[in-house]
């Protein structure tokens, strides 16, 4: 048996799989998150420890024998989270996490003194990345930043609870601005830059090695044996990946989870800073990937269910699974500001459109297609050379058959379905984990899941998806001055 633990945004997942590579049982704990001020975002990070205890306290407690077999965990968590500790090992403050837009100016200081920035980590400054969290802490906070003995993501906090290591993988690493990318090694000259060095970082792992032990305290809880690994994990995005079978360069998928991805492997280091994509380690050794990245997907549901008071399925539910065409009203789905391709995280939502007769259902689907010509976005700061010509959706919007169909007419290719889809991240940290306990060979390991339904562009909605996507992309300049 292997275990699998997702430390998301707004809760943690975790599942058990077995040796035929099944999923047995999974469960989760919610999370809270915390917006004390505008553009701000945090969350304690004990709360992940606490999420995830509990979680595979729930599956020993249904599952005890299954528990008691775990040879190996793997961890995945939300990228880019900075949980500032002490020299006690403990957190200083909230952890700041991935859609925190305070350190904008931060960035743009960052590109100024560190002209190698693009060349060595890959990518543009953005707030959400955690080296200008860092410098927003020691300009606003500086009698915290001079107490920061360690920074770590949000699994690795994790980890170290459980296992009293401090270890990062590749994947979630070089999201922090700090990894040279090509390297997969750490930049000194980049930790100087924020005013760190060597010394406040982990020690990096591929996602497939071993990382650590699990505590005594913890496989004595659970009944596991006294030598059950901890693989170095890998970061949300790149866990899913692993659980989707996505590891030859080429393949693709696209997450509409709390946060929007379109996700693509490679086999090199090939950054695109010009277009706000990202350029990162994929979790297995000489592999990379590139990802255009949407701050507010499935969140932007779950934004327009809690104004409306109306759960997402009731909302969804009147639509049905298809609509004959584009709705008038139009969405920008900006509610955290931007990453790909505005890299603005001022940015705002709006509905345009909005008439005396507006309905529901219109706001509704506008909000859907709002997600889908973000995601058409990401497809095309990617470029025509990205080769992407199907995806698979994963995340909690690929539950909605009237989503995916919205997505493949505005993208103009195939989306699929597939088994397991809203615990890929998950599965994908059980199987690093097995990788670790077993050294087996990845590609035996990483298989693609099975496809439960496809959906085709639809020539009759396709050319005016065509349209609409394009005045869609007029709405972001001509809102931009009112932006906060």
């Amino acid at each position: 048996m292997y275990l699998g633990m997702d430390i998301g945004t707004s809760g943690v997942k975790a599942v058990l799989v077995n040796e035929a590579g099944a999923i047995v049982a999974t469960a989760a704990r919610e999370l809270a998150l915390s917006h004390p001020a505008p553009l701000w975002s945090e969350q304690d990070p004990d709360t992940w420890v606490d999420a995830a205890i509990g979680a595979v306290d729930d599956l020993a407690s249904v599952h005890p024998r299954d528990v008691a077999q775990v040879r190996g965990i793997g961890l995945s968590g939300q990228m880019h989270g900075a949980t500032l500790l002490g020299e006690d090992g403990r957190p200083l403050r909230p952890a700041i996490l991935w859609n925190d837009g305070r350190s904008y100016a931060e960035c743009e200081r960052l590109e100024g003194c560190c002209p190698s920035l693009y060349a060595i980590a890959g990518n543009l400054a953005m707030p959400g990345f955690t080296a200008p969290k860092l410098l927003w802490v020691a300009r606003h906070e500086p009698e915290i930043f001079e107490r920061v003995a360690k920074v770590l993501l949000p699994k690795a906090y994790v980890r170290y609870r459980l296992t009293g290591e401090m270890v990062e993988d590749m994947s979630d690493a070089a999201g922090t601005l700090w990894l040279d990318v090509a390297q997969r090694r750490w930049s000194a000259s980049l930790l100087e830059a924020t005013g760190l060095d060597l010394r406040h970082v982990p020690r990096l792992v591929e996602g497939s090695e071993i990382s650590a032990v699990l505590a005594s305290e913890f496989s004595e809880r659970w009944g596991m044996a006294k030598d059950v690994v901890v693989a170095g994990g890998a970061g949300d995005c790149a866990a899913s990946a692993i659980g989707l079978g996505a590891i030859t360069p080429g393949d693709a998928f696209l997450s509409l989870g709390t946060s929007g991805v379109l996700f693509r492997v490679t086999d090199n280091f090939a950054p695109a800073p010009a277009s706000a994509v990202h350029t990162f380690c994929h979790a297995l050794p000489g592999l990379w990937h590139q990802m255009g990245v949407m701050l507010a997907a499935a969140a932007s549901l779950a934004w327009l269910s809690g104004v409306m008071a109306t759960p997402a399925a009731a909302l969804l539910a009147p639509l049905g699974e298809t609509v004959r065409g584009p709705s008038p009203v139009k969405f920008l789905p900006y509610l955290d500001g931007e990453r790909t391709p505005h890299n603005d995280a001022a940015a705002s939502g709006a509905l345009v459109g909005l008439r005396g007769a507006t309905g529901r259902d219109q706001i509704v689907q506008a909000v859907l297609e709002g997600v889908a010509f973000a995601a058409r976005d990401n497809l095309a700061a990617l470029g025509s050379a990205s080769g992407i010509t199907e995806v698979d959706l994963v995340g909690g919007g690929s539950r909605s058959a009237l989503w995916a169909q919205i997505c493949a007419d505005v993208l103009g290719i195939p989306v699929h379905r597939v088994e397991e889809g809203e615990v890929g991240a998950a599965l994908g940290a059980a199987r690093l984990g097995r990788l670790a306990a077993t050294n087996e060979n990845p590609a035996q390991i990483c298989t693609r899941p099975r496809r439960l339904a496809s959906f085709t562009p639809r020539a009759s909605a396709e050319a005016a998806y065509d349209e609409a996507y394009h005045q869609w992309r007029k709405l972001y300049p001509a809102l931009k001055e009112f932006s906060p």
